[in-house]
C-alpha cells in the first residue's frame, strides 16, 4: 500500500518565535499520532530546521529540507550540505521546486546531481516536477512533465525509489488561487506512474507515493486527494496556519 502524506513547505516564512507556536500547535493537535500508512512532514526554512527536527523527535512529524547543494563540502557561500541536514536529524529533502528552478536558474541536470548526493547520504527525496501556464495552454504538459522526470531521476536503480516521493506541482497554481481540478491532477498523475511503469514495472509505480501540491485548501483537498493516483499533497501556504493544515491532514 503506498503512503499517504501531507507535506507543508513554508518556504521563506515564519521566524523562530512563530515557528515554535506552528509547531506547539501541530503537535498538540496530532498527539493521537497517525494511522501507518500515512505520514505528515513539514518544511521549515534553514535557521529553523534543528529546533524544528529536536521538538518534533517523539512526535508523529517529520521535519524536511526545502533545498541542499550537491557537493560535500566546499566554498559554496550560503549554501547547506546534505551532510548537515543529516547531522541536525533531518531526513527528508524538498528537491526541483519550481521556484528553485525559476529564480535560482535549477536545471534538470542539476537535480538529477542533487538527488544523488541525498540519496547517497542518506536522505529521502521530494520530487517536484510541473508545467508553466504556456506549456498548459499549449497542450505541451505531458512532454514537459516526462522530461523533468526522467531527467532528474531515471539514472536511478530501481531500489533508490524506496526514497522517492514525487510532487506534481502546476506552476500555475502554485500561490496563485488557481488549483488544478482533480480530474486534470489525476490524469498527470496517472500519466507519471505510468513512466514508471515503463521504466521500472508495476512494482515501483505502484509503490511510489505521487502528491499534488498548487493552492490545495481544506476546502479542495478530500476531492483532490480521493482521486487513485493522487497520494497526498505538498502544501504552500495553508500549511503556515495550524488549523487549515491540520484539516487538509484530515481529508485523506
Amino acid at each position: 500500500m503506498r503512503q499517504k502524506i501531507v507535506a507543508g513547505n513554508w518556504k521563506m516564512n515564519k521566524n523562530l518565535d512563530e515557528a515554535k507556536v506552528l509547531i506547539k500547535e501541530l503537535k498538540k493537535e496530532l498527539k493521537d499520532g497517525l494511522r501507518e500508512d500515512k505520514r505528515v512532514v513539514i518544511a521549515p526554512s534553514f535557521v529553523n530546521l534543528h529546533y524544528a527536527a529536536k521538538k518534533t523527535k517523539k512526535s508523529s512529524i517529520e521535519v524536511a529540507a526545502q533545498n541542499m547543494h550537491q557537493a560535500k563540502s566546499g566554498a559554496f557561500t550560503g549554501e547547506v550540505s546534505a551532510d548537515m541536514l543529516t547531522n541536525i536529524g533531518v531526513n527528508i529533502v524538498i528537491l526541483g521546486h519550481s521556484e528553485r528552478r525559476e529564480y535560482f536558474g535549477e536545471t534538470d541536470e542539476l537535480l538529477a546531481e542533487k538527488v544523488d548526493a541525498a540519496l547517497a547520504n542518506g536522505l529521502e527525496v521530494i520530487f517536484c516536477f510541473g508545467e508553466l501556464l504556456e506549456d498548459r495552454k499549449s497542450g505541451n504538459h505531458f512532454t514537459v512533465v516526462e522530461s523533468q522526470v526522467k531527467k532528474a531521476l531515471f539514472h536511478l536503480k530501481e531500489e533508490a525509489f524506496k526514497n522517492i516521493i514525487l510532487a506534481y506541482e502546476p506552476v500555475w497554481a502554485i500561490g496563485t488561487g488557481e488549483t488544478a481540478t482533480p480530474e486534470q491532477a489525476q490524469e498527470i498523475h496517472a500519466f507519471v506512474r505510468e513512466l514508471f511503469v515503463k521504466e521500472y514495472g508495476n512494482k515501483t509505480a505502484d509503490a511510489i507515493s505521487i502528491l499534488y501540491g498548487g493552492s490545495v485548501k481544506p476546502s479542495n483537498a478530500e476531492e483532490i486527494f480521493s482521486k487513485p493516483d493522487v497520494d497526498g499533497g505538498l502544501i504552500g501556504g495553508a500549511a503556515l496556519k495550524a488549523e487549515d493544515f491540520v484539516l487538509i491532514i484530515k481529508s485523506i
